[in-house]
């Protein structure tokens, strides 16, 4: 039963010791990467932070694993994000692939309803962003679209323009 509780002091020192050793090896090697690879862009994004984190967490309590397998595992988790996102940055199809394409859900107070049937999003939601964004007549919006990341833009009526934030926008009339 103590065996549940406290396995000894050596197993505890380690934890702390790796711990500190492999906390800085992540600090060091997301530094190096820039600020692209937490920030909160896509599912993608998502995937590759929560990778990082079980990393972590596996290199803390797993004694069959080292601390130089644990930096060198997060250090190909970042490489392989940095270089994904290198090449959707400048490739289309990669960029596609990788982080999808925004979607029209309501133009000029309708709502599209092919595009919430695919995005699986309800018209309450739908209500609920624009509610959040200060407007209370869902006419009222030139659009909303489902980002992304996960996030519903509400945009506003606007002047006609040559350069539409809408440009692009899979569903947009």
């Amino acid at each position: 039963m103590e065996m549940y509780f406290f396995n000894g002091w050596g197993n505890l020192l380690r934890v702390i010791i790796v711990g500190i050793l492999a906390y800085a090896a992540l600090i060091f090697f997301l530094r190096i990467s820039g600020n692209r690879t937490l920030s909160k862009m896509n599912a993608f994004d998502l995937i590759v932070t929560v990778a990082l984190g079980s990393t972590l967490a596996t290199v803390l309590l797993s004694k069959d694993v080292a601390l130089a397998e644990g930096a060198v595992a997060m250090a190909l988790l970042i490489s392989l994000q940095f270089i994904i996102t290198w090449f959707s940055v400048r490739t289309a199809w990669v960029r596609r692939l990788v982080t999808g394409e925004p979607l029209m859900l309501l133009y000029r107070g309708e709502f599209i309803t092919t595009s919430m049937q695919k995005a699986r999003v309800t018209q309450d939601e739908v209500q609920s962003a624009i509610r959040g964004s200060g407007i209370a007549d869902v006419a009222a919006v030139e659009a909303v679209v489902l980002e992304t990341d996960g996030s519903m833009s509400v945009i506003k009526p606007y002047a006609e323009s040559s350069h539409s934030s809408l440009e692009g926008v899979r569903g947009s009339r």
